[in-house]
């Protein structure tokens, strides 16, 4: 008898604890303001953080437009300059992505070779709500 109660109670789980729908999963929107050098990000059209980034200097360009993550990386090394550190990296054109910085005293400046950085924690965050809702997840970048 006990053993029914426990497999009743798991079915009970698996049946109301997954989603059946991508329509439960929460709309993720990442505005990326290059004038203004900050991240607002809105959950379910609510505007949840704003955060200091830094985009592509003089020379470099961070590209405008909306865009879909294409790739995520929770470890990646830049193959094109240096081997850098770019942990949490979600890519989102080519190889221009989000990603965090251990260069916090920059961030709030354009100093990057085009890719969107953010403190290593708030990396880590967004990181976690796009892969958790990725299919509906944007990124915009807007002068």
């Amino acid at each position: 008898m006990r053993r029914l109660g426990s497999l009743a109670a798991l079915l009970a789980l698996l049946v109301f604890a997954i989603p059946v729908s991508s329509a439960w999963a929460a709309k993720i929107e990442a505005k990326i303001d290059l004038s203004a050098q900050r991240m607002y990000v809105y959950v379910n059209g609510k505007r949840a953080y704003t955060w200091k980034v830094s985009t592509g200097k003089s020379g470099y360009r961070t590209p405008t437009g909306t865009f879909r993550p294409k790739r995520m990386k929770r470890v990646h090394y830049s193959n094109r300059y240096n081997n850098a550190y770019m942990p949490n990296s979600i890519f989102f054109l080519g190889g221009y992505a989000i990603h965090g910085t251990t260069a916090t005293g920059r961030l709030g400046r354009p100093v990057s070779h085009g890719c969107v950085r953010l403190s290593q924690g708030n990396a880590k965050r967004l990181y976690g709500l796009v892969a958790a809702n990725r299919s509906n997840s944007r990124i915009v970048v807007v002068r």
